[in-house]
């Protein structure tokens, strides 16, 4: 191959490459059925600020629900923050009711945040999903 091929091949293959990432964003919808809804009571243990959708993890001590960690992703951080939230808004340590959307694969200890309540001083922060 020569020099010219070799090029257009290299150029191939970076174009395709970045396409990946747009190619394995989804819907909401196409993981999480909206309609479809639990809660938890827990306390933060870990934020994932981070694209493409942060995560929200709880430590939950019900045995009735499940102890053990529990997990809801949200939206990508930038759509929190041009809503005004910071990820300084999530702490740890803070107990809170995460309401989250089921996923539709049925695994436990997961959803898409819907809601989260804040049992320090009963605020809430409704987050919406999609067109919702």
């Amino acid at each position: 191959m020569n020099a010219r091929g070799k090029g257009v091949l290299l150029a191939f293959c970076l174009v395709a490459t970045a396409a990946v990432p747009v190619l394995a964003h989804h819907s909401i919808s196409a993981e999480f059925d909206p309609s479809k809804e639990f809660s938890v009571d827990g306390v933060i243990s870990q934020v994932d600020w981070i694209n493409p959708h942060i995560a929200v993890h709880v430590m939950v001590k019900d045995e009735k629900v499940g102890a053990g960690d529990w997990s809801c992703e949200g939206s990508p951080p930038a759509t929190y923050r041009r809503a005004g939230l910071q990820r300084s808004d999530f702490k740890i340590g803070e107990e809170v009711t995460l309401t989250c959307a089921s996923p539709k694969d049925g695994s436990k200890r997961w959803g898409f945040l819907k809601m989260i309540k804040y049992h320090s001083d009963g605020h809430v922060l409704v987050l919406r999903i999609g067109g919702e």
